[in-house]
């Protein structure tokens, strides 16, 4: 049954950790126009670990929905890591909240904390690959990066199943997809799937480089070969 404690009881324990200071200097950083409270991550980590341990699968869905509308910088990666588990039964709703929060992004960190609980939701459920694969086509951009850090698990395996290598092989499509967008935001997400890659599948990201690395940012490319040997 979903716990029926107000928003206010938790945003106030957000709130206790305020720092003004570090809040200006977080503003500053993330530019994104919202309300920072300088509240650092270990202590939002903290504050949703425990908030977890209260929380059916409902009542963290409903908080981290009220958490999220609040704008506040804190609360957003609050609300993300509340959500971001690998055992979450049932996770329709989950799943479902996460993808409504993809056109608000307008931030990395932001972003990139929400990315994180979406990959468990991917592990969980990789046929949810082909709804990720609508978002390579957006015309927002951060919902187009968010398919590639989502999906970064797949950059992971030392020793995958033909069945990830299929899907390591059509994300790999994505990003070649993306090579010709100059956005540097986009160029650095092709970047990261390819290095964290080149550490466990070396071969490919070779093929990928000679095929699409004339095309790429300078930058983007050093950094996609920043372990290849060579």
């Amino acid at each position: 049954m979903t716990n029926p404690v107000p928003l206010e009881y938790y945003l106030d324990q957000i709130k206790f950790h305020a720092d003004a200071h570090r809040a200006k200097q977080v503003a500053a950083y993330h530019k994104a126009q919202r309300p920072y409270l300088g509240v650092p991550n270990p202590i939002l980590n903290d504050l949703t670990k425990a908030w977890r341990k209260e929380l059916d699968v409902s009542g963290r869905v409903a908080l981290a929905d009220a958490l999220w509308r609040t704008n506040i910088h804190e609360s957003r990666v609050a609300a993300s890591k509340l959500l971001t588990q690998a055992r979450i039964r049932p996770d329709e709703a989950v799943w479902s909240l996460l993808q409504s929060w993809l056109p608000e992004f307008d931030a990395w960190a932001i972003a990139d904390h929400a990315c994180t609980a979406v990959q468990k939701r991917l592990i969980a459920d990789p046929n949810r690959l082909d709804q990720v694969a609508e978002w390579t086509v957006s015309d927002h951009m951060w919902t187009k990066r968010a398919a590639l850090v989502s999906t970064l698990p797949w950059t992971k395996q030392n020793h995958p199943k033909p069945d990830d290598l299929e899907r390591r092989d059509r994300i790999l499509q994505w990003a070649a997809g993306y090579v010709p967008d100059r956005d540097w935001f986009i160029q650095k997400a092709i970047a990261w799937w390819l290095r964290e890659l080149s550490k466990h599948d070396p071969e490919r990201v070779i093929a990928f480089l000679d095929r699409h690395g004339d095309e790429m940012k300078p930058f983007a490319r050093k950094e996609a070969g920043k372990y290849l040997r060579g």
